[in-house]
């Protein structure tokens, strides 16, 4: 549990290991990225798998989010007692529970706004076979070659788009895609121009046009600027941004500005058993991995494998005891692990929690 409110962290009201949240880093991060979006004539709607977080999502909706993206109906069902009025499934839907609760959301509150995904006639079938008196809104997905889902052209999707016109229980809202997988700068463009297409042979009123913009959202900004469609953004991770995957990718290293690294575990070392050789009291359940081991704040540690609950470390000079710092490295796995982290000043003093809700 954190320590009290005011207190430092180091002052032995916190149990050890622990990921602590940086308060000035990650109000930046959202800062940062709401004046992105509306600068470029965009909108967020921030993927809350990140962080499935209340008081995060707060921050989010209150410094312009559009709504949030989740993946999962339950991730739905979980954001929505957050309060949140608009959600979006960047995700084929085809569970009939979760399928059941959003129809019945949607029929109990006429303000509330749920879209998905669909990339098949059958997955079309699924949505409308399941709607109530409200239809479900559908974004039309392109996907490419070797992608996720996704239609995997421009004539697909507009005949899939067609479908969905004319099925009852299912309304045409746009039209998504995911970029992220894709290599480089010039397949970004290629793809994005292929949004662009299938956009505007939509037979629709004020369409919607979603894409992932993670890695790739300068190039998002510049090449999709006069599309005639609401651009929603589904970025997560820039939300505390991380030491390591992002750090590399984040577009702001070729523009200017920044984003932070917000999420930090501090660890005992726990055993010194061979010179040069440190057991952390840090492992696979406690710090993300997937993406890159995490990365010691202290010099001349190097991370030689984390284990479910080690980390085994190599250093000169540590002993028992010892505190040390680690950064993370992709924060979409990292959030999970905790249920409350304490939210810290830039003296690691306490000034609030953030729970998850996995």
């Amino acid at each position: 549990m954190p320590a009290n409110l005011g207190q430092s962290v180091f002052d032995g009201g916190l149990e050890f290991p622990a990921m602590l949240v940086h308060r000035g880093a990650l109000a930046h991060n959202v800062t940062t990225m709401a004046a992105f979006v509306r600068d470029h004539g965009m909108e967020l709607a921030p993927h809350a798998k990140t962080h499935m977080s209340p008081e995060i999502a707060a921050m989010q909706l209150a410094a312009g989010a559009w709504g949030l993206t989740v993946a999962t109906p339950r991730q739905a069902e979980t954001v929505r007692g957050f309060g949140v009025r608009r959600i979006m499934v960047a995700n084929q839907v085809v569970d009939p529970a979760g399928l059941t609760w959003a129809a019945h959301e949607l029929e109990r509150d006429p303000s509330f706004e749920f879209l998905s995904f669909a990339d098949s006639t059958a997955g079309v079938d699924i949505l409308a076979g399941h709607a109530g008196p409200r239809p479900f809104r559908v974004l039309v997905e392109l996907g490419h070659e070797g992608g996720r889902a996704g239609c995997r052209s421009v004539k697909e999707l507009l005949e899939l788009a067609s479908y969905v016109q004319v099925t009852p229980g299912v309304e045409l809202a746009g039209v998504a895609g995911y970029e992220g997988g894709l290599k480089g700068a010039d397949e970004v463009r290629d793809y994005l121009g292929s949004l662009q297409e299938a956009v505007e042979h939509l037979r629709v009123r004020n369409p919607i046009l979603s894409v992932g913009g993670s890695q790739w959202f300068d190039v998002i900004g510049r090449e999709l600027v006069a599309t005639q469609a609401r651009i929603l953004l589904r970025s997560g991770a820039y939300v505390t941004h991380d030491d390591g995957f992002y750090q590399e990718r984040t577009p702001f290293n070729r523009m200017e500005g920044e984003l932070r690294p917000a999420l930090e575990v501090w660890a005992h070392v726990l055993s010194t058993p061979e010179p040069g050789l440190a057991i952390v009291g840090m492992g696979k359940r406690d710090a993300p991995y997937d993406e890159g081991l995490p990365i010691p704040r202290r010099g001349g540690v190097t991370i030689v494998k984390m284990q479910d609950q080690h980390t085994v470390v190599r250093a000169t000079g540590l002993k028992p005891g010892d505190l040390l710092a680690f950064g993370i490295s992709h924060p979409c796995t990292a959030f999970d692990k905790w249920r409350l982290l304490p939210l810290v000043d830039r003296d690691y003093r306490v000034v609030g929690t953030i729970s998850t809700n996995f």
